[in-house]
């Protein structure tokens, strides 16, 4: 009677809790973006627009995105990857001092980061601020990465920025 007693306990606890392990496991979840993902593949698209000069479609998506970080920066304060996103969407729509601030704000957080580097220094060829540029420049100088050498062009001026 006590065997009987103890195997239905078992079946029956085993299976609710695999039943309640089961639904909790929220593959979906698991599978949807997060706001900071959603802008940034925003973002890919509109600087693929940019470049076939499709400026509506691309201004767009930056305004989206741009939307997009404000609410992860607001949940997830302090990152420097979402502070240099709204940077370079704000400067993207034309803000220059707002995308300068998010630049900033994550410099202080992250004063090596590789993309802040870089786009604030363009940022400061399109302010015609070539010296802060060429600080930017000179924090990337040992990165051996493609930001070094993009920003080098855009400051010898054979790369054109469209800010």
């Amino acid at each position: 009677m006590i065997k009987k007693f103890i195997l239905t306990f078992i079946f029956v606890f085993g299976f609710a809790n695999y039943s309640l392990s089961a639904g909790s496991s929220d593959n979906s979840s698991s599978k949807t973006k997060s706001n900071y993902e959603k802008a940034v593949t925003l973002i890919k698209s509109a600087k693929k627009y940019d470049k076939k000069g499709k400026t509506e479609k691309a201004e767009k998506r930056y305004k989206k995105a741009l939307k997009l970080l404000l609410v992860s920066n607001k949940k997830n304060p302090n990152n420097p990857d979402t502070l240099n996103y709204l940077g370079f969407t704000s400067r993207k729509l034309g803000d220059f001092e707002k995308g300068e601030n998010y630049y900033l704000e994550g410099l202080a957080i992250q004063p090596s980061h590789i993309g802040i580097n870089e786009y604030l220094g363009e940022l400061y060829v399109v302010t015609n601020r070539i010296d802060l540029a060429k600080e930017r420049l000179g924090v990337l100088s040992n990165c051996n990465c493609k930001e070094y050498s993009q920003l080098k062009e855009i400051i010898a001026g054979t790369k054109k920025s469209k800010y």
